[in-house]
């Protein structure tokens, strides 16, 4: 494999809606089974592997209320094999804390 394809690394928002033309005791399995094609469909292999954190993010609401859309990012290895876990930003987790490393918390309300 040439060495572009090594670690190949993409972030999408795969929109999740059309699970539920499916009957609501299917839908979560409906979004597995979309997102692994989505996952086929623009990495361009047929091994694909769900991280366990977004799978628990997936179900997390149970069977019959999957999310409607979800933030993924795919890594493909030098093996072909596509790893989908959830995008978390940096940035999110950089506001949460000041430039001293300490978290932010209001000290007005002691008495």
């Amino acid at each position: 494999m040439s060495e572009i394809e090594e670690n190949l690394t993409r972030v999408y928002t795969i929109n999740l809606g059309k699970a539920w033309i499916t009957p609501q005791y299917k839908r979560t399995d409906r979004v597995i089974n979309m997102i692994k094609d989505f996952a086929k469909k623009h990495m361009k292999t047929e091994e694909i592997k769900i991280d366990q954190d977004l799978n628990r993010q997936l179900w997390k609401r149970g069977k019959t209320n999957p999310p409607r859309k979800v933030r993924v990012k795919m890594v493909k290895d030098e093996d072909g094999v596509v790893i989908v876990s959830s995008y978390e930003e940096a940035t999110k987790i950089e506001s949460n804390t000041r430039s001293d490393g300490s978290a932010s918390f209001d000290d007005s309300k002691k008495s």
